[in-house]
C-alpha cells in the first residue's frame, strides 16, 4: 500500500534546535545544525514536503490498522456475536466438544434447572446474574458456581426457558465488557423439542 511504503520510507528522526523532532526520509542527507563543520541539504525535495509526506503516510496507516481491526481480520473480537442468535443446529456439535473458549451457560433458576440441562452447560441463575457478571465484582464467582468467570473476550452462549431472561443476561453481559455473546432464543423449550423429535 502507498501508505506502508511512505512510512517505511520515514524510517529515522532527528533532533534540530531546540528540541525540536523532524522526520527524516530514508537515504535523504541531513541539513546540519549550526556550529557543526559540514553541512547538506535534503535531495529532491524540501524538508517541509518531507514531512507533510511522512505524517500522511502516519495517519494512512493508522487508518489502515483500525480498519483492519475493526473488519476482525486481525481481531476475532466480536465476530462471534456478530453471528447473531445460535440456532439448534449451531449449538448441539458445540455441545459435543466444547471450545475451550466456550462457555454455555443456563440462567434459569436452581428448581428449573432439575427438569435438565443442556449437555456442557452451566448454571447461573438471572437472579443472581447481575452481580456474577458485574465486571467490579465476581471476586467469589468459582467458589459460588464451581468454575471459572469467563474471560471478556472468551465466547459465551445464554439460555433459558424460552430466550427471553437469556436475551436480559447477554444485554447485561455485554455492558459489562463480555462482547463475544449470543442467545440461544429458542432456549430450552428448543433444545427439548429437537431432542425429543429426534428419538
Amino acid at each position: 500500500m502507498l501508505a506502508s511504503r511512505a512510512a517505511r520510507n520515514c524510517a529515522s528522526s532527528t533532533r534540530f534546535g531546540a528540541g525540536q523532532l523532524v522526520a527524516i526520509p530514508r537515504g535523504a542527507a541531513i541539513a546540519k545544525p549550526q556550529g557543526m563543520s559540514t553541512s547538506a541539504t535534503i535531495t529532491h525535495t524540501s524538508q517541509s514536503q518531507q514531512l507533510r509526506s511522512c505524517s500522511a503516510a502516519r495517519k494512512g496507516l493508522a487508518h489502515q490498522s483500525s480498519a483492519f481491526h475493526s473488519s476482525g481480520v486481525l481481531s476475532s473480537k466480536g465476530a462471534w456475536a456478530a453471528k447473531g442468535p445460535i440456532s439448534y443446529e449451531e449449538l448441539k456439535p458445540l455441545t459435543q466438544a466444547p471450545p475451550l473458549d466456550l462457555t454455555i451457560i443456563d440462567v434459569r433458576e436452581p428448581d428449573e434447572v432439575q427438569a435438565g440441562i443442556i449437555p456442557s452447560a452451566v448454571s447461573v441463575p438471572l437472579s443472581q446474574f447481575n452481580d456474577a457478571f458485574d465486571s467490579n465484582k465476581g471476586a467469589d464467582f468459582r467458589k459460588q458456581y464451581a468454575f471459572d468467570r469467563p474471560a471478556f473476550d472468551d465466547k459465551l452462549v445464554f439460555y433459558c426457558r424460552s430466550g427471553k431472561r437469556s436475551q436480559q443476561a447477554l444485554e447485561f453481559a455485554q455492558k459489562n465488557g463480555w462482547n463475544n455473546v449470543r442467545n440461544y432464543t429458542g432456549s430450552w423449550l428448543d433444545w427439548v423439542k429437537h431432542e425429543e423429535g429426534g428419538k
